[in-house]
């Protein structure tokens, strides 16, 4: 049977997501406290929506897993709990405290945790004022930027990005993979704390795409480059060493969105073809 995990993690400890040998993951350790907590004799594979890299966060991490019906029923055990209650109980008592399994519960039928998503949702974090800097958040904000930055002026920038484009110029290319995406939001907020805040909303990512995008618009808050510079180096489709890609403790994906459950297996169809652009 299928199960959905919501999952958060403080990513700062762990060299991403993908289990990589030798090496403290996120899916290392969700597979390990799995087979654990199940008490299964073999290893299990779990599906997340987004592969965060080293040293991003998550709140809203969407992640799926297939198991056994009858280890999964086993694990109330003797207590009236349901089975979702138990599970997401012993998970928490057995993963260590960087990582938080907030929910399980039984996938509907063609739910893909990553190809049925209709989009993921990050944001990234910026403290451009050292008197507003607040220690107790020096993990999942990027400090220490002292130009201050002109909102305005990067919101302008990123409203002349948004719709579905080649996004080549601010991914990192893997062979035989498209970079074609569709960019639903990407807008700055200053809270009244003072930190800035990045909304970044698209129906998928590439690798490093959302720290390269925060990078080329911190140019132009900086005043180092116009308004029109970040689409016109998405435009060109190549990487621009004038873009740099920000830090991965500033990010955290905080959402993915679904469709309603008679549509999940459709949109993963949808989702796994290879996307070209329209003419």
């Amino acid at each position: 049977m299928r199960l959905r995990l919501d999952v958060a993690y403080d990513g700062t400890s762990f060299a991403g997501w993908a289990a990589q040998p030798g090496q403290r993951t996120v899916e290392g350790e969700l597979e390990e406290a799995l087979v654990r907590v199940l008490r299964l004799d073999g290893p299990v594979a779990v599906t997340c929506a987004g592969r965060t890299d080293a040293g991003v966060h998550a709140r809203g991490q969407v992640c799926h897993v297939d198991v056994p019906t009858t280890a999964f029923a086993a694990t109330s055990g003797r207590s009236s709990r349901s089975p979702e209650l138990a599970l997401t109980t012993r998970l928490l008592g057995t993963l260590p405290p960087d990582i938080r399994v907030r929910r399980v519960v039984v996938a509907p039928d063609g739910f893909d945790a990553r190809f049925s998503a209709l989009w993921r949702r990050y944001a990234y974090r910026i403290c451009d004022d050292p008197a507003a800097e607040d220690p107790l958040r020096r993990f999942e904000i990027l400090e220490h930027h002292r130009r201050p930055l002109d909102v305005p002026a990067m919101n302008a920038a990123a409203g002349r990005m948004l719709g579905e484009h080649d996004f080549a110029a601010f991914c990192r290319r893997r062979e035989g993979a498209t970079t074609i995406r569709r960019l639903l939001e990407l807008s700055w907020e200053r809270e009244s704390s003072g930190l800035l805040v990045c909304r970044v909303v698209a129906d998928a990512f590439c690798h490093s795409m959302v720290r390269a995008l925060v990078g080329a618009l911190l140019r132009v808050g900086e005043g180092a480059r116009p308004d029109d510079w970040p689409a016109r180096v998405l435009s060109g489709k190549v990487r621009d060493s004038g873009v740099n890609v920000v830090p991965a403790r500033g990010l955290t994906l905080e959402e993915v969105g679904y469709p309603p459950a008679d549509a999940l297996a459709a949109r993963a169809d949808e989702a796994r073809r290879k996307r070209t652009l329209a003419s």
